[in-house]
């Protein structure tokens, strides 16, 4: 399959405001490939590099060094043309309020030079259709993120970006957009988001890149690299105290510890190990609430890779 995105060695670094001058690696040189017909995550908290590759990768910004090639093209010397073959949907967008959808798909296509003879098509596909003569000031969240969406397609782009999709939506509206997103790859649209919601990766994409300060920790199929810890059970619970996370590492059954108060995060061998972390507890008298045992996500694997999760800065 061939590789309608490929970075090489990607750095950005931005000089630090302030008196000591100092400079931030939002980028730190990585290396990755898309292929064609996929929908490709890159994951991370905020803060770790995601939003400025994917700006990078649309020309919204110049790289510090590295190479980056979108659908053959040279980001940096043939920026607009590669901008006519693709779609952005950002983190957040305004609209002129007074204007109804259909006169703001209209507005969009006139931007790419092309009368919207299909802006119905497009609202339907977003599922719009009955909105085309309301105003965008009064859709609901998750129908501003979907028209969002129907923007970004009026020109019929072959590779659709997809910046924090979900972040502000309800559970519902968030597996509406997930659909969303699956119907349009499977309209031969490659798709490269971002998210922090582990769950949506898990669901949506078929090799994500797990990115923390600036470098990608580990690229794979989400199935797969959640096998490498299919064989570890996971106990969490929150504690009303602080409690030292020696107290849990000394003991032969538990593999690994998260200690983030005021949750408690441990890795077993097996499931017959847990009675042994209840009765610690109880020993020492510590109160602990909202028990859960489960096996291994996508979340674990980032956990495992970085030693946190994502409440952690």
């Amino acid at each position: 399959m061939e590789n309608v995105i490929e970075i090489s060695n990607l750095v950005k670094v931005f000089p630090k405001k302030g008196k000591n001058k100092e400079k931030l690696t939002a980028v730190a040189g990585i290396s990755f490939n898309v292929k064609k017909g996929e929908i490709f995550g890159l994951l991370g908290p905020n803060g770790a590099g995601k939003t400025t590759t994917l700006e990078i990768i649309e020309g919204l910004k110049p790289q510090t060094s590295g190479k980056v090639q979108v659908l053959g093209l040279d980001n940096l010397k043939q920026t607009e043309e590669i901008k006519k073959r693709i779609g952005i949907q950002l983190q957040s967008s305004q609209y002129l309020h007074h204007l109804t959808l259909g006169e703001l798909l209209d507005l969009f296509g006139s931007l790419y030079g092309r009368k919207n003879d299909k802006k119905t098509k497009l609202l339907q596909l977003v599922g719009l259709e009955d909105k085309i003569n309301e105003e965008v000031k009064d859709l609901s969240g998750g129908q501003k993120q979907r028209f969002t969406i129907a923007t970004s397609l009026v020109h019929s782009p072959e590779i659709l970006f997809l910046d924090e999709p979900t972040t502000g939506l309800d559970p519902k509206a968030r597996r509406d957009l997930w659909q969303l997103i699956k119907t349009l790859n499977h309209q031969d649209i490659t798709i490269v988001l971002t998210t922090h919601f582990m769950e949506e990766a898990e669901f949506l994409c078929n090799r994500v890149a797990i990115m923390d300060n600036g470098k990608i920790l580990e690229i794979d199929e989400p199935k797969k690299l959640i096998d490498r810890l299919s064989e570890t059970t996971q106990v969490s619970f929150f504690t009303e105290d602080k409690v030292d996370r020696a107290l849990f590492a000394k003991l032969p059954e538990i593999t690994k510890v998260y200690a983030n108060y005021p949750k408690i995060i441990l890795e077993i061998s097996s499931l017959d190990k847990i009675s042994t972390i209840v009765n610690l507890l109880k020993e020492k008298n510590i109160i602990f609430y909202g028990f859960t045992v489960k096996t291994a996500s996508l979340e674990d694997v980032y956990l495992d890779l970085t030693g946190k999760d994502y409440g952690d800065e």
